[in-house]
């Protein structure tokens, strides 16, 4: 089979691309990197307009004019490429407006890929308007969006996320989920907002490529080493004010650790910088576990992150045997902390583990192949 698929959040796609040329198909990725993570592609926007004066010009042309110059300039660049996005048997989408591009640059783009190519599916993997609808009627039990009603955050921060409700991106993703033939999610956290559509196919866990991330539990216990990434742009959603309390707490303590803070960092530098962690402190606000995490787990790390019972349950397993489910509760997780590092052993077994339910659960070439098996069944359908 040829497939395309558009955009890239986290390594996603290009670890399922590695899954279906190893069972071998044809793929052709489009994307942007994803901001400063740098991720490849195989047709690479890059982004104009994002400092200095082009900026300030962006910002004022929109303000006066309503017109997003980043987002014409991806479509006028995607334009350039035009020829080599015809022809798939398959083409999927990362997300219903990706790449960054505003919902009108974008709409003519859904009705081109449909147009020329046999099948059009779309990925939820992140922010989207059913699953960030789903979270405003605080239908979950905590979410992205709790920081924003505990008044953490303001609406023009939180606006990345909360322009998924405008009206004008309602009447976008209906478009969309018109034309796609199917949606699939990547965990749990878009799988349970998906539930019931007509047009859900069902979940896909996240494909993890575990050939190229080898097990690294560190041999020594002495320091624990304590890992936490920021993503600055992402600080109150992620929940890391919650994580840089709690490790706040545990410095004044005397504890046998180390604790190493990195921020923004280019994919290929964040991972080789939490190689020598025993622990990794990923996100709050999750029920399921995003694909930092289990990138980590993969690497043999205890991570901290979403594992709640719903999670669990699909899974069939006992909490805290694979990942540490992470609260939004500051005295919860240096709780949690204390007793990790009070139980040193343990760690390591829970490592183990964690590479074993990548495998199993994760593993690239078997991701790509239930991947397959739901574009084939709805295509031929």
């Amino acid at each position: 089979m040829k497939i395309l698929l558009i955009g890239e959040y986290s390594r996603l796609h290009n670890s399922l691309k590695e899954g279906l040329q190893e069972l071998g198909h044809e793929v052709c990725l489009v994307a942007t990197g994803d901001y400063f993570k740098k991720f490849p592609a195989d047709i690479l926007l890059t982004p104009k307009y994002q400092e200095g004066w082009g900026h300030r010009w962006k910002v004022f042309v929109y303000r006066c004019f309503g017109i997003d110059l980043r987002s014409k300039n991806l479509s006028k660049q995607l334009k350039q490429h035009a020829a080599a996005l015809k022809g798939y048997d398959v083409v999927q989408l990362i997300n219903e407006c990706p790449m960054g591009m505003q919902p009108k640059d974008f709409l003519p783009w859904v009705s081109f890929f449909k147009e020329h190519n046999r099948s059009l599916f779309l990925l939820s993997c992140g922010t989207d308007h059913l699953s960030v609808k789903y979270a405003f009627q605080k239908k979950f039990r905590y979410s992205i969006l709790t920081p924003y009603f505990e008044g953490k955050v303001s609406e023009k921060a939180m606006a990345p996320a909360l322009k998924y409700l405008s009206e004008a991106h309602e009447k976008h993703y209906q478009k969309v989920v018109k034309q796609v033939d199917g949606v699939i999610a990547s965990d749990l956290d878009y799988h349970i907002p998906w539930k019931g559509h007509p047009k859900y196919l069902g979940m896909v866990p996240n494909p993890v490529n575990v050939e190229k991330l080898a097990f690294s539990f560190p041999t020594s216990l002495e320091p624990i080493v304590i890992f936490h990434g920021i993503n600055r742009g992402n600080y109150f959603k992620k929940g890391n004010d919650l994580f840089e309390a709690a490790l706040d707490r545990l410095r004044v303590k005397n504890l046998p650790i180390e604790i190493v803070t990195v921020e923004n960092l280019p994919y290929t530098e964040y991972i080789m910088k939490y190689r020598k962690a025993h622990i990794l402190l990923d996100q709050v606000y999750a029920y399921d576990q995003g694909y930092n995490a289990l990138e980590a787990m993969a690497q043999g790390k205890v991570v901290l992150t979403g594992a709640e019972h719903e999670w669990r349950d699909y899974y069939g397993l006992a909490e805290h045997t694979v990942v540490v489910n992470a609260l939004p509760d500051v005295d919860a997780l240096c709780d949690t902390l204390q007793q990790l590092i009070a139980s040193p052993q343990q760690l390591e077994h829970t490592a183990k583990q964690a590479r074993k339910f990548i495998e199993q659960e994760h593993h690239y070439v078997r991701s790509a192949e239930r991947y397959l098996w739901l574009w084939q069944q709805r295509s031929d359908n």
